[in-house]
């Protein structure tokens, strides 16, 4: 039983640092006003987005709304930056924080 215990718990791992990191998975809506909106508003709120992300040719701000945009569910009509400030949106923020390494 301690066996299935550690492999779960190593799949549950594995399995989050893959999400966090999925970036080749993720399309990047750079046509997008929720997309635009969320990098101008983390840009401005947050320091260092300007800086680059782990994802080839995007700065950390927009990875993490690149990440922020795939992951809500496609009915999501409010801010993207906004929502993962609240309590809601705070797992959502971690992921896309670790996808963009702005911790």
């Amino acid at each position: 039983m301690k066996k299935v215990g550690v492999s779960v718990l190593g799949l549950a791992l594995l399995m989050q640092s893959g999400a966090a990191f999925a970036y080749t998975d993720y399309n990047t809506p750079t046509d997008d006003g929720q997309f635009k909106n969320c990098v101008a508003y983390s840009t401005n709120k947050w320091t260092g987005g300007d800086e680059p992300s782990p994802v080839p040719g995007q700065s950390k701000a927009t990875a993490f709304c690149t990440c922020l945009w795939n992951e809500t569910p496609d009915n999501f009509r409010g801010g993207l930056a906004k929502f993962s400030e609240s309590e809601a949106g705070a797992q959502l923020s971690n992921l896309c924080s670790k996808h963009a390494n702005w911790e």
